[in-house]
């Protein structure tokens, strides 16, 4: 007999990222019953799951969570796709529902939060799973296969990321430093990620350059001293580059990491994972929200550590 398809719910269907998540779930297989978001321009949803249900009050979504659950077809996971200071809630909502939760990065803003979760990850028998999909990204791994190989030496890293945003970006709460964890979380948790993947432990975080508009600093990790410098203003990116193009890069030991492409189809892999039990959880979250953490508290300290050459100016 054919098994049922997985059942899913997603909090957050509005945003940037919700596409990828319903994109996923479509390849795996899935059913999206339900999804909610208070803003409502989600035509999107037509592609992949026109038969869902969809809410913008998130009472009118829990209740039919809960219709669900009393008709013995309980949701399988909730993707959780909302701000970043509401992932806590909704994971925690979503864990006594009786689901497994497929959440964004950042998995909470603050690291004491992870604790409390995976109280309650005992309590229900529930799962959390998180987005880190650069774990997944072939060159990533292939390279993260070669470090492996010496693990004594130490590494010279530079990483730049420049993503131009609008005005309306410190408007929305993506500008709001209580709701996003400032820019060090919203643009630069991935990177911070995958530093601590390929090189260790965190030994020093230092932070040269910290406001609304760019942050910065020097790290060393136990494999490898990194300079970095995030930004979204426009003015920082190099000459010759488009304004409203991205621009991103990471060396070692003078060496460019090429990774711009095959990032299509990285949050299905997730997905994927996450379905055959072998997701990345909390303990796997914990590391860079424990790195934004200290660099959104910690003072400046521009006397210590070699700067990023962009973030000279600011100094």
């Amino acid at each position: 007999m054919k098994s049922r398809k997985k059942t899913f719910a997603l909090i957050g269907a509005a945003g940037y990222v919700a596409p990828r998540h319903m994109q996923a779930m479509k390849a795996v297989e899935g059913n999206l019953l339900v999804a909610m978001d208070p803003n409502d321009a989600i035509g999107f949803m037509d592609k992949y799951f026109p038969d869902a249900a969809f809410f913008k009050e998130f009472e009118r979504f829990e209740r039919f969570v809960d219709q669900c659950n009393r008709r013995g077809e309980p949701i399988n996971y909730v993707g959780i796709v909302s701000p970043d200071h509401l992932h806590d809630s909704h994971i925690r909502y979503a864990l006594r529902a009786g689901a497994d939760v497929v959440c964004e990065k950042p998995l909470v803003l603050n690291p004491w939060n992870l604790d409390g979760l995976q109280e309650l990850e005992n309590e229900t028998g529930h799962r959390v799973n998180v987005v880190l999909q650069l774990r997944l990204h072939p060159d990533i791994v292939k390279l993260k296969k070669e470090l492996s190989e010496d693990k004594k030496k130490i590494h010279d890293v530079e990483l730049t990321y420049i993503t131009p945003r609008g005005r309306w970006f410190q408007i929305s709460w993506k500008g709001n430093e209580d709701k996003s964890g400032g820019l060090a979380t919203t643009i630069g948790i991935h990177f911070f990620d995958m530093l601590q993947l390929l090189f260790g432990k965190v030994k020093l975080n230092i932070v040269h350059v910290r406001d609304k508009h760019r942050v910065a600093g020097y790290m060393e990790f136990e494999r490898a001293r990194v300079r970095w410098y995030l930004s979204i203003d426009r003015s920082d990116l190099p000459n010759g580059n488009m304004p409203d193009q991205p621009y991103r890069n990471i060396s070692m030991d003078g060496k460019q990491i090429e990774f711009s492409s095959g990032f299509s189809d990285l949050h299905t892999e997730v997905y994927r994972a996450v379905l055959k039990g072998q997701g990345l959880g909390i303990d796997d979250a914990r590391p860079s929200i424990e790195i934004v953490s200290d660099i959104r508290t910690s003072p400046l300290q521009i006397n210590m550590g070699e700067p990023h050459p962009f973030a000279r100016k600011h100094l």
